[in-house]
């Protein structure tokens, strides 16, 4: 097995030279400079010439055009360099660094994802990635009795449904669950989540997805809150592929407790994402495990993660510096016009179900799709199988839609254009096979 392993490994490598190119390129000082544009960010989304340039700032394989960035973003190669510049201070100084240098350092982080996530220092934790911060928000919420209602949708992603499950089986409370409509419009969310409140006047929590991990739908977050709040409900709003994909801020959310990741859209180190409590609910939060390391007044004993990679805290400003270098209003508008794309030239084709309006409010980078209305986890494996093995293109399926699976397609900053034309090629030729 081990022979075969090796023998696999070294034909991927003989296969595709231009990986091992991209694996050893030049250093971020030898490339040209970005120079970014001074054109309205729609202007800036179509420069190839100046994507280009940001493209070559990834060592990204070149064995598949992969649109599949949405499970983590690649660092940029800035990022990367100095994520290799921190694990050796990290490990050179060790506990000597940790103890002494590094708790300073970890403030400033914090200060820093703050500030860009628009809340204050106190309300934001640091946390290795979404899911821990929100398992901790759902799990130790304490505002749940018996007989309450807890509510989730179907595109939530499934960790967080089973968070909100076990929740109400521990408080004796129930679980209400409610359908996105497909094809999805803002008055028939806002419309569909109202009916669900309707229905279950008992419900103290809610889940809220903000941008799902399924289809890419952008939830009206802060409508729903808006009908959510003065009944008394409580929501909790999965930020996972939110900040980074577009512009965004907490009031903008305007929800009490939110869940985040920075190494999908923000380029970090895998193991970076927050935890945000509203100040004024910190109390609807129980400490972590009891945690009595930090006062019962400080959001840190809500969240006890234990040791984390000291490297990883310490890229954060790294990776938020070379975002905040191209733009956050030109990189949303790259990456929906790269959506945008490949979206229009196969929205209306025969057998081609697109699972996203097009609505700039309500979708970002990420799209799926479904062929034929074939929903079966089986004939959305073998979409991603066939555009893997006969177009070189990598996606991947998505499960848990009410109205069946989808293919999820996620471009990121070192995509081109022509890697979208060639996704919508692609699709188009299966879709003509029936």
């Amino acid at each position: 097995m081990k022979r075969a392993a090796l023998a696999g490994a070294a034909s991927l490598t003989s296969s595709a030279p231009e990986a091992l190119a991209a694996a050893t390129a030049p250093p971020v000082s030898a490339l040209p400079p970005l120079d970014v544009p001074a054109d309205p960010p729609q202007l800036v989304a179509r420069d190839e010439a100046f994507w280009g340039r940001v493209a070559a700032r990834f060592r990204v394989t070149g064995d598949v055009v992969n649109l599949e960035g949405g499970y983590f973003g690649l660092m940029a190669q800035p990022v990367l360099e100095a994520f290799h510049r921190n694990a050796d201070r990290a490990n050179s100084g060790s506990s000597f660094f940790a103890r002494r240098d590094f708790p300073g350092i970890y403030q400033a982080a914090r200060q820093r994802v703050a500030a860009f996530v628009g809340a204050t220092a106190a309300e934001l934790a640091i946390s290795l990635n979404a899911t821990e911060a929100l398992q901790a928000l759902i799990g130790q919420y304490n505002k749940v009795r018996a007989g309450d209602t807890v509510m989730y949708a179907d595109l939530d992603y499934n960790a967080m449904q089973w968070a909100m499950n076990e929740l109400a089986s521990r408080r004796g409370a129930t679980v209400a669950t409610l359908d996105i409509p497909e094809p999805a419009s803002h008055g028939a969310i806002v419309d569909a989540y109202q009916k669900a409140i309707d229905a279950n006047p008992r419900t103290r929590l809610l889940l809220l997805t903000h941008c799902n991990n399924k289809t890419g739908l952008l939830l009206p977050v802060r409508d729903i809150v808006s009908i959510a709040r003065p009944r008394g409900i409580d929501v909790v709003v999965d930020a996972a592929h939110s900040f980074g994909q577009v512009a965004l801020t907490m009031a903008d959310l305007d929800a009490e407790f939110v869940g985040f990741n920075f190494h999908k859209w923000i380029g970090a180190p895998i193991g970076a994402g927050g935890m945000y409590i509203r100040a004024d609910r910190l109390a609807s939060i129980d400490r972590a495990h009891a945690d009595e390391g930090a006062p019962a007044t400080s959001i840190d004993s809500r969240l006890h993660t234990g040791a984390i990679n000291l490297a990883t805290v310490m890229t954060i400003p790294d990776a938020l510096d070379f975002q905040s270098s191209l733009g956050m209003a030109n990189k949303a508008a790259r990456l929906r016009y790269l959506r945008d794309r490949w979206v229009s030239a196969v929205r209306g084709v025969t057998g081609v179900d697109i699972l996203t309006p097009d609505d700039a409010e309500l979708v970002g980078a990420m799209t799926s799709f479904r062929l034929h209305g074939r929903g079966t986890p089986q004939a959305n494996q073998a979409i991603t199988r066939t555009l893997l093995d006969e177009f070189r293109i990598f996606t991947f399926s998505r499960t848990g839609l009410a109205k069946g699976d989808c293919v999820r397609v996620t471009p990121a900053l070192y995509n081109s254009a022509a890697d979208a034309d060639r996704l919508a090629d692609a699709i188009r030729t299966i879709a003509a096979r029936g």
